[in-house]
């Protein structure tokens, strides 16, 4: 997930929006609501997906979308991250598949949100294949210059 925050970001970590990977196991291995997948090839983190039961804080993101998708009720999919070498391979879908039978699984979670920068290379056509636009922040500069956000919604999986 570093990697991913200088490689592809290329800003690096960030106290106020990387916490949680500083401390995974008290975000994702403490808490039954939350998850941490990994995906693994030849003793290396090649892919990852989290869920958090937290919405989008604002700010930075508009108080609209925190009013939206409230933290408890909201299954907020984060740190999806493949490392270049094994993109279009379906790393990605699948975790966020079972990342989504997950949510769909545990008690209380009414919608599934994230935001991803859609300059990452195959961010937004990927999302725009499994998610519905709910806001474009490119404009706003939200997280600052040359952070392209888009936010999303997925609906919570029934009967899968």
């Amino acid at each position: 997930m570093l990697d991913t925050f200088y490689r592809e970001f290329g800003y690096g970590y960030v106290p106020q929006w990387h916490g949680d990977v500083m401390d995974i196991e008290g975000t994702y291995l403490d808490d039954p609501r939350h998850l941490l997948l990994v995906a693994v090839r030849d003793g290396e983190v090649v892919a990852t997906t989290g869920v958090r039961s937290a919405g989008p804080a604002h700010p930075p993101h508009p108080r609209h979308l925190a009013e939206r998708y409230p933290s408890g009720t909201t299954a907020q999919l984060v740190r999806v991250y493949v490392h270049p070498d094994h993109r279009r391979r379906g790393l990605a879908r699948t975790l966020v598949d079972t990342a989504c039978d997950f949510i769909a699984a545990t008690p209380g979670y009414e919608r599934i949100y994230l935001h991803t920068n859609v300059d990452v290379e195959g961010a937004e056509a990927f999302w725009r294949g499994l998610a519905k636009e709910i806001f474009d922040a490119r404009t706003t500069g939200e997280h600052g210059p040359g952070v392209a956000t888009v936010h999303f919604e997925i609906p919570v999986p029934v009967g899968r």
